[in-house]
């Protein structure tokens, strides 16, 4: 086979997506994390660069450090009876202390992935978590469970209440169903992941 200009055009052009392919993904997690450590780092201003992403970091473990000690609870009893009594404040402080409870807490919550059928006479499913069984406190009767579906490419997503039909549990580790929902379906699951 010989090399012609056309081929020649070809090869380059192949080995220009493949390097695309190759480096776009990590060029953009890399500016993602700058951007990341520049905006902590900004927090605290300081003049010397990543003195403030320091000073942060050991900020949030020395609170975390006295978070497991006796001087916490009286400390985030009353922080918390104070923001229980503004209406706004209450109601976005409840829902983000559950959401990172969910994600990252003891109590975690996206760890039943379950594949959803969003109405009858529909063949497409959406892969989601159950987040709550048991839903009788805002007057939805026994047959229906909440579900979030994420979203692809970002973390938000929906949450709907289904019907318990409707839903069948994966036999899939939650963090590889919720890798697959972000990428929009593009990650594989690794084989020999605990």
């Amino acid at each position: 086979m010989s090399l012609t200009p056309r081929r020649i055009g070809h090869i380059i052009l192949g080995y220009f997506f493949r390097g695309l392919l190759l480096l776009v993904p990590v060029t953009i997690m890399l500016w993602a994390i700058w951007q990341s450590l520049a905006f902590l780092d900004g927090i605290i201003k300081t003049e010397f660069p990543g003195l403030g992403l320091l000073i942060l970091v050991a900020g949030i473990t020395v609170v975390g450090w006295l978070g497991s000690t006796f001087l916490y609870q009286p400390i985030a009893n009353l922080g918390e009876e104070l923001l229980q009594r503004i209406p706004f404040l209450k109601t976005l402080y409840d829902a983000l202390k559950d959401l990172v409870e969910a994600i990252v807490g003891n109590k975690r919550k996206f760890d039943r992935p379950v594949l959803v059928k969003l109405g009858s006479g529909y063949d497409v499913e959406r892969l989601g978590f159950i987040t709550q069984d048991d839903l009788e406190h805002l007057g939805v009767g026994p047959e229906k469970v909440a579900v979030y579906l994420p979203h692809a490419f970002n973390w938000s997503g929906n949450l709907f209440i289904v019907p318990r039909a409707n839903v069948r549990p994966l036999d899939a580790r939650a963090a590889d169903v919720m890798k697959f929902v972000v990428s929009g379906g593009v990650s594989h699951v690794d084989d020999d992941a605990d």
